[in-house]
């Protein structure tokens, strides 16, 4: 597997399935033109998602004028509780892309245990296509919460994992210890997006990481961990690779660099928001499950603090905007209010307890803009 893989949403026509003469010619030869560009490179690992709309159809379009040992295929179909409707989806996806086999699949969006249990259910089924030669290994995609993601990997069925980790949000980091512990491959999805919009960084990020880009700070920081194996690049045209491929360029002199960016970057936490408020914002919240009205306190007040500390007021416009609209893709409501909440109940003894209230409220004001939906047609 390369460092990088070539994530397939974002170059696509349409997050919903059209017919092949309504995807216009110009989009197809981007798409096309960027996928030729990331097998120049060695990024030969190529992702999408029977969720990604147009893109299975697009993508197989290029993949088949291809020798087929000359790239890693993935895709992703969501599990259901009814395996012949699993299958059905997945015959969908094999017609669409046009290859007789994938190299890797995903059960796509493993994000509570009802969809673990769904999962588990179309295992005998994805077994039978791996025996029938029509998938080599089988893992599972997740934006779930890290007691989830533990228990999917304890599974023990699965020879790898998509999730969220990177410099911003390193909570799961606990799940690649344990996937490594089972020889699992680790795939980080969305590094440079859900990393905090890198691609159009804040100044003040930016600031942190000279003489490097936030982005080439963000995949160092990412690779320098020998448990973490690929990091997906959702390209929207051919140019979007280069700033990654910089930073290979300077990989060997990542040590020094990473201690001296990091520092920076918690330098600015401490003197903006404090090193303890960071700390407990990213580790100590109760869950929105235990929170009145299942108010997500723990994404409210991390974005409140990205915003804070970095300027990502975009970024959190983007993620807030989700809340109460993405269902187990990101889960959790809005403070749209916050009315007979005994926050003493609710955060115990927490040294934060009179700061907490004022500050979900600014992030309420700050960050509420149009709701947003998840594009994704898996949700």
């Amino acid at each position: 597997m390369p460092v990088f893989s070539c994530g397939g949403m974002r170059y696509q026509h349409s997050w919903k399935d059209v017919p092949e003469h309504e995807i216009p010619s110009k989009n197809q030869k981007n798409l096309e033109a960027t996928i030729e560009r990331s097998l120049a490179v060695g990024i030969n690992h190529i992702e999408t998602a029977r969720g990604y709309g147009t893109s299975e159809l697009q993508v197989g379009k290029i993949l088949r004028t291809l020798p087929r040992e000359s790239f890693y295929f993935q895709t992703k179909v969501a599990p259901t509780k009814d395996p012949k409707e699993f299958l059905e989806t997945f015959e969908k996806s094999m017609s669409l892309h046009g290859l007789d086999h994938v190299d890797l699949f995903s059960f796509h969006g493993i994000n509570n245990l009802e969809v673990l249990e769904d999962a588990k259910g179309c295992l005998d089924t994805a077994r039978q296509l791996q025996r029938d030669g029509r998938i080599r290994f089988i893992g599972f995609s997740t934006h779930g919460h890290l007691d989830t993601i533990c228990q999917a990997i304890d599974t023990g069925e699965f020879d790898y994992l998509n999730l969220h980790w990177y410099w911003i949000f390193q909570n799961n980091w606990p799940a690649i210890l344990r996937a490594q512990a089972q020889d699992m491959g680790v795939f980080i999805i969305s590094p440079s997006d859900k990393g905090g919009m890198l691609y159009k960084p804040t100044p003040a990020f930016s600031e942190c990481t000279i003489p490097h880009s936030p982005m080439m700070f963000n995949d160092l920081f990412c690779l320098n961990r020998p448990e973490v194996h690929t990091l997906s690049i959702g390209a929207s045209c051919p140019g979007d690779f280069d700033e990654h491929l910089k930073a290979l360029n300077v990989w060997e002199q990542r040590s020094e660099y990473l201690i001296q960016a990091e520092n920076a970057l918690h330098q600015r936490i401490s003197e903006t928001i404090g090193s303890d408020w960071w700390t407990y914002v990213t580790q100590d919240l109760p869950h929105w499950w235990d929170v009145p009205r299942e108010i997500n306190l723990r994404i409210i007040l991390w974005l409140w603090s990205l915003d804070q500390a970095f300027g990502m007021r975009e970024y959190a416009k983007e993620r807030y905007s989700l809340l109460g609209n993405a269902g187990h893709w990101f889960p959790g409501q809005k403070a749209t209010t916050l009315d007979g909440i005994m926050w003493e109940e609710v955060l115990a003894d927490s040294e934060f307890l009179e700061q907490i209230p004022l500050r979900i409220q600014q992030a309420h004001e700050w960050f509420l803009k149009e709701d947003a939906k998840r594009l994704s047609l898996s949700d």
